[in-house]
């Protein structure tokens, strides 16, 4: 079981820049597909971006194609969350999730969530 803990988030304006991060402990974190999550009030918890076990291919939700970047770094067991061009639309709890297997991005499959952190964006 891998256990994660997000950081990184804070209120930042329109077009400014966060970067998540998100520190796993358990010496199999390299094997997992990882992913970010987000969850707006009021609106169920939806799929951010996904990483593969090394790297080699990324995946983006519709919303943050062009403006966000996941990666990981195997050696420190974290995965981060480079946010820019932030937009009001974007303020939510953002949590990191270690994928039952590849691509599967249906957060309602995920039973155990870390506290998260938060992103809010002024406009």
């Amino acid at each position: 079981q891998v256990q994660l803990v997000e950081s990184g988030g804070g209120l930042v304006q329109a077009g400014g820049s966060l970067r998540l991060s998100c520190e796993a402990s358990g010496r199999t974190f390299r094997t997992y597909n990882m992913g970010w999550f987000r969850q707006a009030p009021g609106k169920e918890r939806e799929f951010v971006a996904g990483i593969s076990p090394t790297g080699s291919y990324a995946d983006y939700a519709d919303s943050a194609k062009g403006r966000f970047t996941i990666s990981r770094d195997n050696v420190k067991n974290t995965v981060h969350l480079q946010m820019n061009s932030l937009k009001p639309e974007d303020t939510a709890v953002y949590y990191c999730q270690s994928l039952y297997y590849s691509r599967d991005y249906d957060p309602r499959h995920y039973g155990y969530w870390g506290q998260g952190t938060q992103v809010t964006v002024s406009s």
